[in-house]
């Protein structure tokens, strides 16, 4: 009983101190989030129960946009041709801040929300990402920080950006072409995780590519010698990917998926497709890598006597790091102090970690220190990379699933629309303002994470990866 007592002492003093140490308009913009706490958690779980995929979210889109408007943020929708993208900004003049929000789902990930895998409706997608989390945070935060320019204690622009299509095609490339952070001075950003931390780590860099080999069908055993095969073509080139691996950077990866290999048994097929993927944590090693496989789909072609086109989907950046800004995030984080817990949500998390075969020890909720930040990362990719190219971009994680959770599964869908996402949710929409507020209040801090950016981007020039218009509608 004395331990119990000690330990709520103990937390009672942090709150009290942490609650010394803000601003009045950092407490401010907490009062508003958690003003807004109810109505973001319906926009959460509503664009979780939509659960659209790339170029596809005119449901979460419109939610989140609706509610911008709602709150006196001057919305503008089909932005950089992409009817789902849109900016919801308010105030004028400089600094100009922006914020993302994604909202796309992954196909076939369903799942209601118990800790066992159990499809809400089979085959459908989910949000195995908690993109559903990530645009209602995002959003509650630029409401926050409306609210106080709209009362005079801040001054300049804050600009949320719906930002669709993250997980397939990356609309932020297109977005970026469009100009939409020409005139921002910092952007800041936010990921669903299963810890706390101020991302100072980059992404990989990748580029995506369709290829496509085109024969001639004939019987396939009455008269074979008259076809030329696809689906040789297409055997032959991954065979030729897969030698390959051996012989390529240990920080590089290879994906394929093939999307077309032939329809019927007893035909020799005249058209088979592949989607390449190439990633590495450098921009500038990926690019030959993929110079190399392309090579190798004419190597294929001739092989097999066929034709073959490539065409190119989309590519993005590896993220360039700003530790000036995870620097301003960190102390918005130690100001908030860890989430907590109950015992349900406890249990809930190590039910989760038993069915996908982890220690069962919940979530984790401490705040992670500032990282020194790696050369060469593992890891996912991002088109936060391309934003990071053009703005100094501030990154941070927030716990939403238990202690090493498989991501993209079942596993994150089954958090995403309970009290465990939304808790995490609610604390990064709070540091994402706190961070926005320092930036507002301060200028200095603006200018030295401008300068960071400046020298981590050198006299590289940020060169669009992608070939015509966005492929809405999956074209």
């Amino acid at each position: 009983m004395k331990k119990i007592t000690l330990l709520l002492l103990t937390s009672l003093m942090m709150v009290t101190l942490s609650a010394q140490k803000m601003g009045t308009n950092k407490k401010a913009v907490i009062e508003s989030v958690e003003k807004h706490k109810e109505n973001l958690i319906k926009i959460s779980d509503s664009i979780w129960t939509f659960a659209e995929t790339a170029f596809n979210e005119s449901k979460s889109a419109e939610v989140l946009a609706k509610y911008a408007e709602a709150n006196g943020l001057n919305v503008t929708r089909g932005v950089a041709d992409i009817p789902t993208a849109f900016t919801a900004t308010y105030g004028s003049g400089k600094p100009v801040i922006s914020i993302l929000g994604e909202f796309d789902a992954l196909p076939g990930l369903s799942q209601k929300t118990v800790p066992t895998k159990d499809p809400r409706i089979d085959g459908a997608p989910g949000h195995g990402c908690g993109h559903n989390m990530f645009g209602a945070a995002s959003l509650g935060a630029a409401i926050a920080i409306k609210e106080q320019i709209e009362a005079g204690k801040l001054k300049g622009t804050v600009k949320f950006l719906g930002t669709p299509a993250e997980e397939k095609y990356f609309a932020k490339v297109w977005m970026v072409k469009a100009g939409l952070w020409d005139d921002v001075d910092v952007n800041i950003s936010w990921h669903p995780s299963s810890k706390i931390e101020a991302d100072v780590q980059s992404g990989l860099s990748l580029i995506d590519f369709i290829v496509e080999f085109t024969g001639q069908a004939a019987h396939a055993s009455a008269d074979p010698w008259n076809g030329r095969s696809a689906s040789d073509a297409l055997e032959l080139y991954t065979t030729g990917i897969n030698y390959y691996r051996e012989h390529i950077r240990p920080t590089s990866r290879i994906h394929y998926h093939i999307q077309d290999g032939g329809q019927v048994v007893n035909v020799v097929p005249d058209y088979s497709k592949i989607w390449v993927r190439v990633r590495d944590p450098k921009r500038k090693i990926m690019l030959p890598t993929y110079e190399q496989v392309k090579k190798m789909a004419e190597g294929a072609a001739i092989m097999a006597n066929v034709d073959y086109k490539i065409s190119l989907v989309s590519g993005i950046y590896e993220t360039l790091v700003n530790r000036s800004g995870g620097e301003i995030m960190q102390k918005n984080l130690e100001l908030l102090g860890p989430i907590s817990y109950t015992e349900e949500e406890t249990v809930f998390g190590k039910a989760i970690q038993k069915a996908t075969g982890k220690p069962e020890i919940g979530m984790d909720s401490e705040i992670k220190p500032l990282r020194e930040t790696e050369e060469n990362p593992g890891g996912g990719s991002t088109d936060v990379g391309d934003v990071s190219w053009n703005v100094p971009n501030i990154n941070l994680g927030v716990t939403v699933a238990p202690k090493d959770t498989p991501w993209h599964s079942w596993a994150v869908v089954a958090c995403g629309a309970m009290s465990i996402g939304h808790k995490g949710m609610i604390y990064a929409s709070k540091a994402m303002a706190m961070t926005m507020t320092d930036l507002f209040e301060n200028p200095k801090l603006i200018e030295k994470v401008k300068e960071e950016y400046k020298t981590r981007k050198g006299d590289e020039k940020y060169e669009a990866m992608i070939d015509g218009p966005p492929p809405i509608g999956g074209n």
